[in-house]
C-alpha cells in the first residue's frame, strides 16, 4: 500500500474511505500536513465495519515535535501516518484489541492500553500490553 500526503486546510473535510474524513488523522499540534497509509485505512474500516459503530481516532499522524511532546517512540509508526490510537464508545479497548489480534494475523502492530487500542500497519506482527 502507499502513504499519501494531505492538507488539513485543503482536504480535511474529504472522505478518504467509506467512514473516515482526512481531518480525523491530523496531528493535534495544528500542523497542516497529514500522512495516511492506505493499509491503515483498510484496518480502520475493517474495525468500523465489524463493530458497526464509529471509530474515534485519538491520535494518528504525528509530527516529530508533537510525537516527542507526547512521549512517543522515536521510531513511532505515527510519524509515517501508519498508526492510530482508537476507541469505540460502548466497546472496551480489550474487545477492540481481541478483534484486531484475531483479524490482522499476517502483519501489523496491535497494542493494549487502559483507555484505547493502538493499531498500525507495519509489515511485521507485533503485540504489546500497556494496561497499567
Amino acid at each position: 500500500m502507499a502513504i499519501k500526503e494531505y492538507s488539513l486546510k485543503l482536504d480535511g473535510e474529504k472522505f478518504v474511505s467509506k467512514s473516515f474524513r482526512i481531518r480525523e488523522f491530523r496531528c493535534r499540534d495544528g500542523s497542516d500536513k497529514i500522512l495516511i497509509d492506505d493499509a491503515l485505512l483498510t484496518m480502520l474500516q475493517t474495525v468500523r465495519d465489524h463493530f458497526g459503530k464509529p471509530v474515534i481516532i485519538n491520535s494518528a499522524y504525528r509530527t516529530v515535535s508533537y510525537n516527542k511532546k507526547v512521549g512517543g517512540s522515536p521510531k513511532s509508526q505515527h510519524l509515517n501516518g501508519m498508526a492510530a490510537d482508537i476507541k469505540i464508545n460502548g466497546v472496551s479497548p480489550d474487545k477492540v484489541w481481541e478483534f484486531c489480534n484475531k483479524t490482522f494475523t499476517k502483519w501489523g502492530g496491535v497494542g493494549r492500553y487502559k483507555t484505547f487500542t493502538h493499531i498500525d500497519c507495519r509489515w511485521t506482527v507485533t503485540r504489546w500490553d500497556y494496561r497499567k
